[in-house]
């Protein structure tokens, strides 16, 4: 019984803390757009730039295009990170969007190949610290297959020095580019909350055990 209620109180307690980071993820994606001195900002106080607006200015290195395995709306392909150069002579990996398997090679896609000074705008996105699970491959970096983002691999494979790569990303949003591709607005902001049916659950299992336990108690004194 212990256990059981114990169980139930902590999906609780999940279920707010989960309702009040959706709420906050919600806020930052609605915010007013941060610029990269503002991420920055945000970073060197200990706060959380994930899903934050934020915008940038600068030229794409597109011959420097990573591509990271994805799928989006059913259909198999990349996501193509283009490192952008900025006027302070720094780099800030943009995910300008997806395009189909086929279209992996820019050369296939040349209308979306900007060029001079772009602004680009979107949401942040943290880095990743470590490979998500060992079930997740190694990155290809041979074939530009990358299958999680490594931001220091993905810097040093092109040759930018990790000194003067900004410690985020910056996943675009839906604004159109010539031929359609990449097709930005690609962040999926999918918290699952099933938390109150775990506590219903718990709680459930606590109340079956004590009708089960009041039921033998009354007739072991029949």
């Amino acid at each position: 019984m212990a256990i059981l209620l114990s169980l139930g109180t902590w999906q609780v307690r999940r279920l707010h803390w989960k309702e009040a980071l959706i709420a906050e993820i919600e806020a930052r994606r609605h915010a007013d757009p941060l610029d990269v001195a503002g991420v920055e900002g945000v970073l060197r106080d200990g706060g959380d730039v994930d899903y934050r607006a934020a915008r940038a200015v600068g030229r794409y290195l597109n011959d420097k295009e990573r591509h990271f395995l994805a799928t989006f709306a059913g259909q198999a392909g990349f996501y193509v990170y283009t490192p952008l150069a900025l006027a302070d002579g720094r780099y800030l990996f943009v995910n300008r969007g997806f395009v189909p398997y086929d279209l992996k090679e820019p050369a296939t896609r040349p209308q979306g190949e900007l060029e001079g000074e772009q602004s680009v705008s979107g949401l942040a996105r943290a880095r990743l610290l470590a490979k998500p699970g060992f079930m997740v491959p190694d990155n290809d970096e041979a074939k530009n297959i990358f299958y999680w983002k490594d931001l220091d691999r993905m810097a040093a494979s092109v040759g930018l020095p990790a000194d003067k790569v900004l410690p985020f990303f910056l996943d675009a949003d839906t604004t159109a580019v010539p031929g359609g591709l990449p097709r930005g607005g690609v962040t999926q902001v999918d918290l699952p909350n099933s938390h109150l049916q775990y506590a219903i659950t718990w709680y459930g299992l606590a109340l079956a055990l004590a009708l089960v336990a009041a039921f033998a108690y009354v007739r072991r004194r029949n």
